[in-house]
């Protein structure tokens, strides 16, 4: 008989939720261009702008401060640039700060030249050292424009919650402009724009389980923004030229949706799975390591290291038995490396990593498999070490 797989992999893509299949095929198979003004076209815009509500909805912002992009990645460049405008005012920003977490889209600073981007430290807990940033701000030289400063909400290795209120009082107080990558955090816990203190989101949608192929940067006004990354025809007020994908952004907002009204679920539900899952780990193999554990954190998410077992190896091991997780971030191509997040937090770099990250639809049953193949590849890893 046929192993069952178990998906443990959501940080990376959430399986697409059924409602946000339905809105997918149906927007599908719609004829028309949602800038044209005839029927079709005015029906497909309708499509485009209930998604923008549906998506605004989830961060508490306003839909006209919502656009589209084709996923996180893009919005990211979209909005890391020095090259702003306020109204038809242009503003310099003069440096990027970025946390030594952030997820590669943005420590790669976007449109900002690498001698402008600098990085902030973080603490061995994983939450961003706000005396780095403190440091980082006092000595930023003025004249070349204002700060800004980029920090993740959740981190998606560690899923640690960051301290977005704190570091934007100090942005805020250096007259600068924050960027919250909240990707890990919509669906996951409650999200306002607005009580974050945040100029910018970046959000994507495949992470809350509709469609890949689709994002949005998140503006908390609509008189500042990015100069366009892409320019055409002038789509999404100016902002990213190129035709919409109806189809995908009626993914992204049946999906929002979804993740709105499952919150509450998902912040008991899942966290209670979570918690079994490592009290499972720990009662295994009581010398994992689970990173982050003494920290705030989402409740799917559990990043773990055995000591003497190498992430390349445990995440074969686990996919062998039917286990799908992942190795830190899935943003490399299918490489297993370094977590670069670990050697922020000041681990040993040598130090191999696993992500588990769940969902709403993981049941009691898969965390207690997932526990004891677990069980099993500790005791292989014991009997490897003893034979040796």
């Amino acid at each position: 008989m046929a192993m069952t797989r178990i998906y443990m992999d959501w940080n990376a893509t959430a399986p697409i939720s059924a409602a946000a299949r339905d809105a997918f095929l149906s927007a599908f198979d719609l004829t028309g261009n949602g800038s044209s003004v005839h029927a079709e076209g005015r029906r497909l815009k309708s499509v485009i702008e209930a998604a923008r509500r549906d998506v605004a909805a989830l961060c508490d912002a306003e839909p006209a401060c919502i656009t589209f992009t084709s996923g996180a990645t893009e919005a990211a460049n979209m909005v890391l640039t020095s090259d702003f405008r306020m109204g038809r005012t242009p503003l310099r920003i003069g440096r990027l700060y970025v946390s030594a977490i952030e997820h590669p889209a943005v420590r790669e600073g976007g449109r900002f030249q690498r001698d402008r981007v600098l990085e902030l430290s973080v603490t061995p807990a994983g939450t961003v050292d706000l005396d780095s940033l403190d440091r980082a701000l006092l000595v930023h030289p003025k004249e070349d424009g204002i700060p800004m400063v980029a920090v993740m909400l959740v981190n998606n290795e560690t899923g640690v919650i960051q301290p977005i209120a704190e570091v934007a009082a100090r942005v805020k107080a250096a007259g600068g402009l924050l960027v919250v990558d909240a990707v890990q955090a919509v669906g996951r816990m409650p999200v306002s724009i607005a009580a974050l203190g945040a100029d910018f989101l970046i959000l994507a949608s495949h992470k809350i389980g509709g469609p890949k192929g689709a994002g949005a940067l998140v503006a908390r006004g609509e008189v500042l923004m990015p100069r366009a990354l892409i320019h055409g025809g002038g789509q999404e007020k100016g902002h990213r030229s190129g035709t919409e994908n109806p189809a995908a952004l009626a993914g992204f907002g049946a999906a929002a949706r979804g993740a709105k009204d499952a919150l509450d679920g998902y912040l008991s539900d899942v966290t209670a799975l979570r918690d079994r899952l490592e009290t499972g780990m720990r009662s295994a193999a009581p010398d994992v390591l689970i990173h982050g554990a003494d920290s705030a954190r989402v409740g799917n998410t559990t990043f773990f290291s055995l000591p003497g077992l190498k992430a390349e190896t445990g995440q074969i091991a686990f996919d062998l038995e039917g286990v799908a997780l992942s190795a830190g971030s899935a943003c490399s191509s299918g490489k297993v490396g370094q977590s670069h997040v670990l050697m922020a937090m000041g681990q040993d770099p040598a130090l191999g990593a696993l992500r588990i990250s769940i969902g709403p639809t993981t049941t009691a049953e898969e965390i207690d498999r997932t526990i004891d193949i677990f069980a099993r590849i500790a005791g292989r890893r014991r009997s490897n070490s003893a034979a040796a």
